[in-house]
């Protein structure tokens, strides 16, 4: 499966982002996703995760309350809805994607989009 993320952009604190993952080649309903994010000099972190057909979701403590993870398997497409953005949620967010099937790492991966939030 390929995944295309968009939706990145500059933003000010408090503003609102949404972001896509959609795939392609196969169908994304068969497979659990995730979000992960990058800042400068930090290590990939998880943010959001959702299983294949949408029934469970579970995010980073960072983000709880303020992220919301969601998935139209009609579709093909992985949202990240992103609200009251602080400076420190400035990354490069990616998605990830694993087979339903399967347990371990996420072994299937966009390009990343990037997020800027100013102060």
């Amino acid at each position: 499966v390929q995944l295309q993320a968009s939706g990145g952009g500059l933003v000010q604190a408090g503003g609102s982002l949404r972001l896509s993952c959609e795939a392609s080649g196969r169908t994304l309903s068969n497979y659990h996703v995730a979000w992960f994010r990058q800042a400068p000099g930090k290590e990939r972190e998880s943010v959001a995760t959702i299983t294949w057909s949408g029934g469970t979701t579970s995010y980073a403590d960072s983000v709880k309350g303020r992220f919301t993870i969601s998935r139209d398997n009609a579709k093909n497409t992985v949202y990240l809805q992103m609200n009251s953005l602080k400076p420190e949620d400035t990354a490069v967010y990616y998605c990830a994607a694993r087979f339903r099937g399967s347990s371990g790492s996420y072994n299937y991966w966009g390009q990343g989009t990037l997020v800027t939030v100013s102060s």
